[in-house]
């Protein structure tokens, strides 16, 4: 099968993308509104981009009257905001966090999930998800021609929980002992996204030798 993208609508070229461009991790955005609230959102269109500056990239795109959706507008005016890894067991958390609202109306009271202190950061976290990325904005960048937003987030915090972080010694280039972080992706058990409705976990982890 071969599919001409020039005879698609926007729609119909998103749901080909999404179903085979698979499977992609999520950003589960917490952000603050104006008011004071949190407002908490999904982003599939997500990935690290840089380690120095360590930086984190999502795309969001704009609501179907063409206002920016609140996430963007939060992180514009309030530049903090924490991208949380999401585990199997928050698929349906993820999935009603992805409702429309009224900015003023937040998606906690949705699926009533609780926050907690994310140490050394100005912003909470949500409860119980295994990682969190506590950002701040590095920049917008407005896709020309298109109702979308790349927001780009240097990492200044992560959490990561003690159930699936592990340090082990290792021996560094002059003989020396350093502690290497391992982290059980198992143990993390992180949502993926597929097509329409559909999410996936990891499954087997295959691992390879890297070639000397």
């Amino acid at each position: 099968m071969i599919i001409d993208f020039s005879q698609l609508s926007a729609n119909e070229r998103y749901h080909t993308v999404t179903q085979t461009l698979v499977p992609r991790p999520i950003a589960w955005v917490l952000s603050q509104h104006e008011n004071g609230h949190y407002n908490v959102a999904p982003f599939s269109y997500f990935t690290a981009i840089s380690s120095d500056p360590a930086l984190l990239m999502f795309s969001v795109g704009d609501k179907d009257n063409g206002v920016g959706k609140d996430t963007k507008v939060n992180i514009a005016e309030h530049p903090y905001f924490v991208v949380h890894i999401a585990s199997s067991k928050h698929a349906e958390a993820v999935t009603a966090s992805a409702k429309t609202l009224p900015a003023e109306a937040s998606e906690l009271e949705l699926f009533a999930h609780e926050l907690e202190e994310f140490e050394g950061f100005s912003l909470p976290k949500l409860k119980g998800v295994a990682v969190a990325y506590g950002c701040k904005l590095h920049s917008l960048q407005q896709v020309e021609g298109a109702p979308q937003t790349l927001v780009f987030g240097e990492i200044e915090r992560v959490y990561i929980s003690d159930h699936c972080a592990v340090r082990t010694p290792v021996e560094g280039a002059n003989g020396e002992q350093k502690q290497r972080l391992n982290v059980d992706s198992k143990q993390l058990d992180p949502l993926a996204r597929l097509g329409g409705a559909n999410y996936a976990t990891l499954g087997s982890v295959i691992n390879v030798k890297r070639p000397k």
